[in-house]
């Protein structure tokens, strides 16, 4: 009787696990056990362990265990860097569309928007980081792996003109795939475009930061993300322009373990600085302050 008092009469979470042996009873075996409530736990894709997502939240969705900087979103990083209700959206009604009639590459879009609740693989407008205003673009993985097509070529070109116009510095967050294959040469166009801007925005003396995320490659490796005046890259964020496979495979040598991620980018001369999430924002309104003029307007010199 005083066993029942005390015994847990609910568990509020399982894990789940494989069904046991084909000789069970329906009462033990028969019945899938109850799994976790989707949204609660996270996992850990480097150490495997098992966190709180609201937790993981609080932590900047670093992993508490191994210091793993799992991946952001678009909407999460502006969140989380710039100033609460300072963000000013750019050209949201850009969307992309099928120039040249990709098979099912309509739908992938639209599947896309669902999954990831953006319109596009990139966000773009102002805000304030500590009080100091700026441009920004955020790149985000979670639609179609960040790939640069039309669109997120032409957002972020517009964003570096308006930077060069009001005399602003300019931030992009860089996280991507490669190039967009569905739109061929009209994606690769873009690596051009986005350069040729920045190199306009220099001209006229302006500051542009380059935040590398997990993972930056392919075309944008190769443009945009490393002509940064400042290049800054978060801990263990991969990025280079070719794959390690193909690379191993072109050379036919086994590459370092930690080829390509930030700390040896940082090692041979790819960055400027390594800098912690929790660290970033404040990083980010160190460098404007620095590079800042009186009243407020900033730009580079």
């Amino acid at each position: 009787m005083f066993k029942d008092l005390f015994q847990k009469k609910r568990k509020y979470a399982t894990i789940p696990s494989e069904r046991l042996g084909t000789s069970q009873s329906p009462q033990s075996g028969d019945r899938p056990k109850r799994e976790i409530p989707e949204g609660l736990m996270n996992k850990c894709s480097r150490c495997g362990s098992i966190q709180y997502s609201k937790e993981l939240e609080k932590n900047l969705k670093v992993c508490s265990s191994c210091g793993h900087h799992m991946r952001l979103n678009a909407l999460e990083r502006i969140q989380m860097t710039l100033d609460e209700g300072s963000f000013l959206e750019y050209d949201a009604d850009l969307v992309s569309v099928d120039p040249l009639d990709f098979p099912g590459y309509v739908n992938k879009l639209e599947q896309q928007k669902l999954k990831s609740g953006l319109r596009e693989a990139v966000v773009t407008g102002e805000g304030t980081i500590g009080g100091f205003p700026a441009v920004v673009a955020v790149m985000s993985f979670d639609f179609f792996t960040g790939s640069m097509g039309s669109v997120v070529g032409e957002k972020i070109t517009r964003a570096i003109e308006t930077a060069t116009e009001k005399r602003l510095p300019l931030i992009i967050f860089s996280t991507s795939g490669g190039a967009r294959m569905q739109e061929s040469i009209l994606s690769l166009m873009q690596m051009a475009k986005t350069s040729a801007a920045l190199a306009r925005l220099d001209e006229q003396g302006g500051l542009y930061i380059s935040v590398i995320t997990d993972p930056t490659t392919g075309g944008v490796s190769a443009s945009f993300a490393m002509l940064g005046d400042i290049i800054i890259a978060e801990p263990g964020a991969v990025f280079g322009f070719a794959g390690r496979i193909v690379i191993e495979q072109t050379i036919r040598q086994k590459l370092p373990d930690d080829f390509q991620t930030a700390e040896f980018n940082l090692q041979h001369g790819q960055l400027d600085m390594v800098v912690h999430r929790k660290e970033l924002r404040a990083t980010l309104a160190q460098v404007l302050d620095l590079h800042s003029v009186k009243g407020g307007v900033n730009h580079g010199g």
